[in-house]
């Protein structure tokens, strides 16, 4: 027997003892090769999550093992695999109970367990992403979300509101955007606003937001036809409304049918605080070199601001313009400390419109010019409600705080 031969035996030897005294094999370790893992918003994230993940092979039998309370239990997963851009996009979902610790399991591969947390406390600290669209590579996107997820580890749960992506049907893009923030994703549910790029083909015409709607499983409506359009849920002592503002891209149905919707949703909540997020913004801007255009509403405010003072909502957070402006509290189209906040989040993403509006008289606060990206937080207790605007270095630019009377 020359040397190689007996350290061949040798080493098969060393194994077979190991795995005689119960030490399990390395080769019968199987890591499941997942991408993409997400948390989405559900109804209520106090007693539930939605769990939704990629795969570059079609999985037997998933399932999403939740440790809570001390037990485990297990949830099935459904194939939400879909088809945009040419590629199919081999995606699975499951509706869980909320836990301390999940990972995904098909057969005898595992993924790594994910932490996340049983929350039931009335208070809580939420994060809100303006338009985060980028051109050339979403990293001044990840800059923007690594460092807002670092300051607020505290956050129960984080919206962008609207134009995630630059182009709706670029798969590339919403892979980089899921990419720059993939150790967050996993550990804290994903609030998600639709806005007008979603609705983009590659040839920059309108179609439907299909990469949007399959990769965030919101929920549903109830409303035929709108199904995940929009959508609200239940956050602590709050309830929020996402609305969808796309009409003029999509089908203006949508109108009529959200507003009926949203009156039966807001009239149902026993929540202390109302919130909004949509994507269009409620005021018209002047533009530079524009002298035809002119100060005052836009259509969506013209629709849904009377809606919202009749439906005592407490503040509506919109996007689209990539500029950061406090309103204040409006009612009837006019500043009234009894009305509704508007706050216009402005950008974390690198499209920018530096110098094209002109200031709006309601506008009480705008973002230091030349604009650059910023961040929000909202906290939420049963008699106050606070945001924050910060710059991406952490600096505070502003604050506002509403109290219940």
């Amino acid at each position: 027997m020359n040397r190689r031969q007996f350290v061949k035996i040798a080493a098969i030897g060393a194994v077979s003892l190991l795995t005689g005294c119960g030490v399990e094999k390395f080769s019968d370790k199987k890591i499941l090769p997942i991408k993409f893992l997400r948390q989405i918003i559900t109804k209520d994230i106090s007693t539930s999550r939605c769990i939704m993940w990629q795969v570059e092979e079609p999985l037997k039998n998933p399932v999403v093992e939740v440790k809570i309370n001390g037990d485990t239990k297990i949830f099935p997963a459904i194939d939400s695999s879909f088809t945009d851009d040419g590629k199919k996009n081999f995606q699975y979902t499951a509706q869980i109970e909320s836990g301390e610790e999940y990972r995904i399991v098909d057969g005898d591969a595992t993924s790594d367990w994910y932490e996340t947390e049983i929350f039931s406390e009335e208070n809580f600290k939420a994060i809100i992403f303006p338009d985060s669209q980028c051109g050339g590579g979403y990293d001044t996107w990840g800059e923007v979300a690594r460092f807002a997820f670092a300051q607020n580890p505290d956050a129960k749960f984080f919206v962008n509101v609207g134009d995630i992506v630059d182009n709706g049907e670029d798969s590339v893009q919403w892979e980089d955007w899921m990419a720059q923030v993939e150790n967050f994703l996993p550990k804290i549910p994903f609030a998600p606003v639709m806005g007008n790029h979603e609705t983009y083909s590659r040839e920059w015409t309108i179609r439907q937001p299909v990469a949007y709607l399959n990769y965030f499983a919101t929920p549903d409506n109830g409303v035929e036809n709108f199904s995940r359009r929009f959508y609200s849920f239940d956050c602590g002592a709050a309830h929020f409304a996402v609305l969808d503002t796309q009409w003029d891209e999509l089908n203006r149905e949508i109108i009529a049918a959200q507003k009926n919707w949203l009156r039966a949703d807001l009239a149902e909540t026993d929540k202390v605080w109302k919130i909004i997020f949509m994507h269009k913004d409620v005021l018209q801007y002047r533009i530079n070199g524009r002298p035809d255009r002119q100060e005052g509403f836009s259509e969506v405010g013209e629709i849904f601001m009377p809606e919202f003072d009749a439906l005592g909502v407490d503040a509506v957070f919109t996007a689209h313009l990539h500029t950061c402006r406090n309103r204040g509290r409006l009612k009837n189209f006019h500043a009234d400390e009894k009305g509704t906040l508007y706050i216009l989040t402005g950008l974390s993403g690198n499209v920018r419109y530096n110098g094209l509006w002109i200031d709006h008289v309601l506008d009480k606060f705008v973002a230091p010019q030349p604009e650059t990206d910023n961040y929000l937080t909202i906290e939420v207790y049963d008699e106050t409600l606070t945001v924050k605007c910060f710059l991406p270095n952490g600096e505070l630019i502003d604050e506002t705080t509403l109290k219940k009377t």
